[in-house]
């Protein structure tokens, strides 16, 4: 048994590296790592070496998106044994700050998260965790799909963000694998119409898998006017835009219905955009942000046993821990057909 991680020293290099297998701590249980998503994060540092201010300093380890099978646990962890496959929800909070204590914890300054330097990534075989961050999945429910639960709850936090529900009329401008998620987010809390917007139309064939009930390619169509005629010139209840483009969330404020709600998911690579002001206070828009999520995991593993929500149909490309730097160069000079690229390890 040994435990190999895949490390990143400098942009676009991956090399495997043998470590020493972590021993569980008292409330801790090591985790033999399955499957590991690759994130649009992960793809930034991987290509760039940083986002904004957090950059890669020294050897590496990418990779927040994971799920695998209890090997060991330590002396007074209770609810999980050895057997037990878990998704790992990657970010740990200090749990005493005013954030955390009103249950915002995705907002604490202190926050630990898998992969945001100086914190390493889980690309390994095995790891140690909090037991308190692992959550059980049900029998059927594979580790493949534990390994996709992280940005199924980047998708419910912009819909509970956005306040869609029942009848809600949603358009989302991105088709990435948050944009998609967000898709089939809406489609389990009841949107009635659900229209989501990319430059590629590879990508909107997987959008309608994942619940849109139109799609439109802004390569080639002009997306306001294709939309108004859609809604029938009122606009949406709620515009998400997971993107991250200027050109995007300029489109925020028209797509938006008079009193409607704007989500802002998409990092940009720029910290500050230009943006139609005038159009939002004319239209009463109310703005709201996403940072991550909070308080969701069990909510998104029971959508997905319950079979509210199917996760698998956006992985599009499947490769082994040995091909990880083939993985992430695929993820970044193929972005057209990429939607979700994950590592198996075992």
């Amino acid at each position: 048994m040994k435990n190999l991680a895949a490390y990143m020293r400098e942009p676009e290099t991956l090399y495997l590296k043998e470590v020493p297998i972590p021993v569980p701590g008292t409330e801790e249980v090591q985790v033999r790592i399955e499957y590991c998503g690759i994130c649009g994060s992960d793809v930034h540092y991987y290509k760039d070496g940083r986002i904004g201010s957090y950059a890669v300093e020294g050897d590496f380890i990418l990779g927040h998106e994971v799920a695998g099978i209890v090997t060991g646990t330590g002396s007074a962890v209770r609810h999980l044994n050895v057997g037990d496959r878990v998704a790992l929800e990657p970010g740990l909070s200090c749990g005493e700050c005013d954030n955390c204590k009103r249950g915002k914890y995705n907002l604490c300054k202190d926050i630990r998260f898998f992969a945001t330097p100086p914190v390493q990534g889980a690309l390994q075989n095995y790891i140690v965790y909090p037991a308190n961050m692992c959550f059980r999945l049900p029998e059927h429910v594979s580790t493949k799909e534990g390994a996709l639960i992280e940005p199924l709850c980047v998708g419910l936090h912009a819909c509970r963000q956005g306040g869609v529900t029942l009848g809600s009329t949603v358009v989302i401008l991105g088709s990435g694998c948050i944009g998609l998620m967000t898709a089939a987010a809406a489609k389990s809390m009841g949107a009635s119409e659900i229209i989501v917007v990319d430059l590629f139309e590879k990508r909107l064939e997987y959008a309608l898998k994942m619940g849109a009930t139109n799609v439109v390619c802004a390569a080639k169509e002009d997306t306001e006017d294709r939309i108004a005629r859609l809604l029938g010139g009122t606009g949406a209840d709620i515009v998400i835009e997971t993107a991250g483009s200027e050109k995007t969330v300029l489109q925020t404020a028209p797509l938006a219905k008079s009193g409607g709600t704007v989500v802002l998911v998409g990092l940009s690579a720029r910290s500050v955009l230009p943006y139609n002001i005038g159009a939002a206070i004319g239209k009463e828009l109310t703005i709201k942000t996403v940072f991550r999520y909070r308080n969701l995991y069990p909510v998104a593993i029971s959508a997905v046993a319950g079979g509210k929500i199917d996760v698998l149909p956006v992985v599009t490309h499947e490769f082994t821990l040995e091909d990880a730097k083939e993985a992430f160069d695929t993820a970044v000079g193929d972005a057209e057909s990429v939607v979700k690229a994950i590592i198996k390890l075992f």
